[in-house]
């Protein structure tokens, strides 16, 4: 008979599942999402800031390393708080009612977080990575895409060199988002020089073993705060720093589906923070002419049913990454009949292309409510800045390569039994 789990290690195995941690008492659940909107109140007021000057949200994550949410996912045996993913999804969709940037930052952070978790918490190494991480709230970034490749995360050119225990790596890095203030940057790379490109690996690289020559600037449309510049990469440590996951695996059990999870979360936060500007506005004008229902009732009425698509979608992702987290927990992944893995990562890839585009959608409708209004910079009912992020979500790893992904593992499902999609 297995012991009973105690409360720390109850809490740890439902660290990355979408229910809370049975231990979780009535106080300590409000303690994080009370944590969670202070931050946020931080990240709104000086979003604007950080949106025209294209800077990093220094003041938000002075806060939320203050409220120690940067280690809410680290389990509870390395000293975090061992929040699940629904729970960090709240916590994402909570700042992006103040901040996009903020938010996408945080999501992305706790997206390097669950790979080290999933992958690296039983090697002593990565373990210290964990508990300095809750020590001194570390943010950490990745550092997948590379020139000539672009996007494709899949694939690299660059290859790690491991020598007497020790790594050397050089990348070419387009983008590394918020890379010039991360404390830890994952860097994926070939195994070797003589392995394909698709054989890659995945390396936890830290302040003092990293050199960021940084190559062009960041002055985009949206996600400003984000500061995705290009960088010549430049890193050295011990082999240990690499994760013995392929990375192929951790991309698919771990990095993809927490991505598309969180930055969904992120997206319907800025969506439902441009409807609650639409209600206020279409209030105001409810009152300004008493007994008569203004004229953007009706697009109103459309932009909540949206959202409220969205949240329910949001919902069923979660809930398909708890099932599929036990089971790998659980040791049933490999007995997964193939038709399971890959409706789920079906599911995870039509999650990240339908948010990322009804997020748009909704937005638009906000602003055809509020009109001048919210077309206006510097109003209380300003949605340009909402539209001009959302504009990021279906370039994202691009919608037309997810649903060409998509379409691929459609032709390899059987036909759904009735009933069912």
């Amino acid at each position: 008979m297995n012991a009973p789990l105690t409360e720390a290690a109850a809490h740890d195995e439902f660290a990355l599942t979408g229910t809370a941690a049975p231990a979780l008492t009535a106080v300590e659940d409000s303690s994080w999402r009370e944590a969670a909107q202070r931050a946020a109140q931080v990240a709104a007021k000086y979003a604007d800031h950080v949106d025209l000057h294209a800077r990093f949200p220094v003041e938000a994550f002075d806060a939320l390393k203050q409220e120690r949410l940067l280690s809410a996912m680290v389990p509870t045996r390395f000293g975090g708080t061992g929040l699940s993913l629904a729970e960090i999804a709240t916590i994402c969709e909570t700042l992006a009612h103040g901040c996009a940037s903020t938010a996408m930052i945080y999501a992305m952070h706790q997206i390097q977080v669950a790979c080290i978790m999933e992958h690296g918490a039983e090697m002593p190494w990565h373990q210290g990575v964990l508990t300095k991480l809750v020590e001194q709230q570390w943010l950490l970034a990745s550092a997948t895409s590379e020139e000539n490749i672009g996007g494709s995360m899949r694939t690299s050119a660059c290859a790690v060199d491991v020598k007497d225990g020790r790594f050397h790596i050089e990348k070419m890095a387009p983008t590394i988002s918020y890379g010039a203030h991360a404390e830890g940057i994952l860097v994926t790379a070939r195994r070797t020089a003589e392995s394909p490109a698709s054989d890659q690996v995945l390396i936890v690289t830290l302040l003092g073993d990293l050199e960021l020559d940084k190559r062009g600037t960041w002055d985009s449309m949206g996600m400003r705060g984000t500061c995705s510049e290009g960088f010549r990469l430049v890193a050295e440590g011990g082999a240990q720093q690499i994760l013995p996951t392929p990375f192929a695996e951790i991309a698919d059990e771990t990095m993809l589906p927490v991505s598309h999870t969180l930055w969904a979360a992120v997206w319907t936060g800025v969506a439902a923070d441009a409807v609650n500007r639409a209600k206020s506005f279409f209030r105001a004008q409810a009152r300004a002419k008493p007994g008569s229902v203004p004229p953007a009732g009706m697009r109103l009425a459309e932009a909540v049913g949206l959202l409220q698509m969205m949240q329910a979608r949001l919902q069923i992702a979660l809930d398909a990454a708890h099932v599929a987290h036990l089971a790998r927990v659980q040791g049933h992944d490999a007995d997964a009949p193939l038709s399971v893995q890959l409706n789920f990562a079906s599911d995870m890839n039509t999650l990240k292309t339908s948010i990322s585009s009804t997020a748009l959608l909704v937005v638009q409708e906000v602003l055809m409510i509020c009109g001048m209004a919210g077309y206006k910079n510097g109003t209380e009912y300003s949605v340009g800045r909402h539209l001009r992020d959302l504009h990021s979500a279906p370039l994202m790893i691009n919608n037309d390569r997810i649903a060409q992904n998509t379409a691929s593992l459609l032709l390899a499902q059987r036909p759904a039994s009735p009933g069912r999609v």
